[in-house]
């Protein structure tokens, strides 16, 4: 006969105190709370994913609530049902976040720069890459390129043209734009 499993409420997670060992209290298909010695309460998850035990961690009570933990259960059943591992799921996002947000604009000017260095250009041409490109650092260098839009690289070029400099603000344009192209292009890399 099978042992009836209730779902936990947030009165039952509130009343929840701490006790000498940890403690679970179960809400159903692997999901639980991990009350702490210290007064934590630690969103887990357990699965099996090929033929191994393992724990997914989603959070801490109340920072991630009953409903947002069972949402996160749901997407890791989700994952499990295309046959990917939830854990390793989330480790790919954090590269991706991480990749995303290191890949600035300012750092793939640099790195353009340094090709171009490397290439040979003559140290005035790339004197004036750099100068032109320190125009667009206070208002774009900071951040990752895959947010940038057209929009925002033409505000760059109008706050140069403000100052009653076109020719600036047109020969600005071009390093901007290969800048941008770098990341934009297929393979992440430019042939320019």
């Amino acid at each position: 006969m099978e042992i009836p499993s209730w779902p936990l409420t947030v009165t039952a997670i509130n009343a929840a105190k701490p006790r000498d060992k940890p403690y679970k209290l179960a809400d159903g298909l692997g999901l639980y709370l991990l009350v702490a010695p210290t007064g934590g309460r630690l969103w887990r998850m357990n699965y099996r994913f090929l033929g191994q035990q393992k724990t997914l961690s989603l959070g801490s009570y109340p920072e991630v609530s009953l409903a947002k933990a069972r949402e996160k259960r749901t997407a890791a059943r989700e994952a499990l049902a295309d046959g990917q591992d939830p854990i390793e799921v989330r480790k790919a996002k954090v590269r991706k976040a991480k990749a995303k947000s290191e890949e600035t604009f300012k750092a793939i000017a640099d790195e353009w720069l340094a090709r171009l260095e490397m290439e040979g250009r003559a140290p005035k041409t790339l004197q004036k890459m750099r100068w032109l490109l320190d125009l667009a650092y206070p208002l774009i260098g900071s951040r990752p390129i895959a947010d940038l839009t057209a929009p925002e690289l033409l505000e760059v070029l109008r706050t140069v043209e403000v100052r009653g400099r076109y020719e600036t603000a047109t020969a600005s344009a071009a390093p901007s734009a290969r800048s941008f192209a770098t990341r934009s292009s297929p393979g992440g890399r430019s042939e320019t």
